[in-house]
């Protein structure tokens, strides 16, 4: 242990703590440092394992508490001189004095994650049986008991807090105050998010028990959010705005939360937006895809039998509006992408992928034009149409509430849709119609995006006019126009919108359909000798 020199009043020492962790990412590391500075450690089961097998001096929780476990291994950490240990007040005699009657030591550090309930049940064979099993019982009251009694204890329920945590012990051997208030803050918000998703499931399984519509039984009559603090942003969309990005406890897959920024400035509230909007893009596509946005719309996307072509013709789709836009990529960035990226006149702001080779990194990180400026995003695990959907509702803040709906998640299959015209589409213009549904869908209302041969050539976007969109995206689409195909997020109101698109050169439409003058719109295509699918579904996004 460090030498015992005069700290300030605020200051608590850590002696002995006890692990017991899921997740074990930096376990190890942060038990070396705490062994490192004579801290005793206590561990039960895979985390003792796990210490024993680094070389760590560990004490099982059995061994501690002369309680072996009992029930199958439910009954572990559930004991007084577990709890009695994290429990007692410092600076107060008689609780000091009860503990040394009952031969037991305080507990100065709990390093606690809960059983990965909300992996279970996102699992598609998961049963009932099996969720109530990863119902977490000691791990809460662990973390509870000691963020109760923060003024002496510190409680750790993220690895991500680890290194932070580790920067102030390493310091002093200890944890300030504020330090052991913002831990215990965060240990709260994170039991009150576990519980809230037990009871969200219980919820969801008797309505369907019942009989009753899932969708509308599960809808939450009140909504509790707690969303700890991640990280300060230096101001929002603009700079007279306060910030700051909150993370989702119960979040799955790959997200931005769980992302890691490899390179670059710190990421702005605007690059976030941005960054969210392409990772829900690329998600769509098993092929590899690669897509770019600027105000949270994608400018530029395209599919291709390998990453780099992918990129270049997603680019290339409007160059223009890509300088200086955000990159997202469905595949590990390789040398001949970053190649591309970095010729001569190119900026980007940031990329988002699942993975940077080594040399592709290298040539990222040094050239010499963008310096720190590029921002470099890992997702740390792979993204795709079976990576899982996003967690929860999707909320909105309004004057005096909130909304809430459902996410709004696309067709398996949106080219499969009912043939309306008199032509059926061909096999390539069915291709591109389904991948530019899928561009459609990230697109601002009303959209209207042009594609061909998997390429991206215009978009109109946020036009309080459908047909000024459709003016605006085969313009930007020009001469390439001729043979496209063209995605609207939402029914033509008049067939002026078709009329001017088989003008451009569009060969054929994907649309929801369900307007009274449907006739009038399947009309028109035929007597341009269009194609037209309708979907049956549309996909609004304000």
């Amino acid at each position: 242990m460090m030498e015992n020199v005069a700290k300030p009043e605020t200051w608590a020492p850590v002696r002995r703590a006890i692990l017991s962790v899921s997740d074990k990412r930096g376990l190890v590391e942060l038990a070396q440092a705490l062994a490192d500075q004579g801290v005793d450690l206590i561990a039960s089961g895979g985390t003792r394992t796990a210490l024993a097998k680094a070389g760590l001096p560990v004490v099982e929780v059995a061994e501690y508490t002369g309680q072996p476990e009992i029930l199958g291994g439910r009954v572990k950490t559930l004991h007084p001189r577990i709890h009695g240990g994290i429990l007692a007040r410092r600076n107060l005699p008689e609780d000091i004095e009860t503990l040394a009657a009952s031969g037991m030591e305080p507990i100065d550090l709990v390093v606690v994650n809960l059983y990965p309930f909300e992996a279970t049940i996102a699992k598609p064979d998961a049963s009932f049986e099996e969720a109530v099993e990863n119902i977490d019982i000691g791990g809460p009251s662990l973390i509870r008991g000691a963020a109760k009694n923060h003024d002496h204890v510190a409680v750790l329920t993220d690895p991500d807090q680890y290194e932070r945590f580790l920067a102030e012990f390493r310091s002093n051997g200890g944890t300030t105050l504020e330090t052991r208030k913002r831990l215990a803050r965060e240990a709260f918000a994170q039991t009150g998010a576990y519980d809230k998703a037990i009871a969200g499931y219980f919820e969801k399984c008797a309505a369907l028990e019942s009989g009753s519509e899932p969708a509308a039984e599960s809808l939450p009559a009140a909504l509790n959010i707690q969303f700890p603090l991640r990280q300060p942003l230096r101001y929002g969309e603009n700079p007279h705005q306060q910030a700051a990005m909150y993370v989702d406890p119960s979040a799955h897959g790959p997200n931005l939360a769980t992302a890691r920024v490899l390179h670059g400035k710190e990421l702005s509230y605007n690059n976030i937006l941005d960054l969210d909007s392409a990772l829900r893009l690329i998600r769509l596509f098993d092929e590899p895809a690669a897509c770019i946005l600027k105000h949270n719309n994608p400018c530029g996307a395209a599919i291709a039998d390998d990453l780099a072509t992918a990129f270049e013709r997603a680019y290339e789709g409007d160059p223009v509006s890509a300088f200086g836009g955000i990159v997202g990529l469905n595949r590990p960035v390789d040398l001949a992408t970053a190649e591309l990226m970095c010729k001569p006149g190119r900026f980007l702001e940031a990329i988002l992928a699942p993975g940077f080779e080594p040399d592709a990194l290298a040539l990222l990180t040094t050239k010499p034009t963008w310096k720190n400026s590029i921002r470099l995003i890992d997702l740390q695990a792979p993204i795709g149409p079976a990576t899982p959907s996003p967690s929860g509702w999707d909320l909105r803040r309004i004057e005096g509430g909130m909304l809430a709906q459902s996410w709004d998640e696309l067709e398996a299959d949106p080219a499969s849709g009912e043939v309306k015209s008199k032509r059926a589409p061909t096999a390539t213009e069915r291709r591109d119609l389904g991948f530019a549904w899928k561009i459609g869908s990230m697109v601002k209302s009303n959209a209207i995006v042009v594609v061909k041969d998997g390429q991206l050539l215009g978009v109109g976007a946020g036009q309080m006019s459908r047909l000024d969109s459709v003016r605006i995206a085969v313009e930007k689409a020009g001469a390439k126009a001729r043979g496209s195909v063209l995605a609207s997020d939402a029914f033509f109101p008049f067939r002026d919108g078709p009329d001017t698109a088989a003008a451009a050169g569009v060969a054929a439409i994907i649309q929801p359909g369900g307007s009274k003058r449907d006739v009038e719109t399947i009309a028109a295509c035929d007597e341009h000798g269009m194609a037209m699918i309708f979907t049956g579904r549309r996909h609004f996004r304000h």
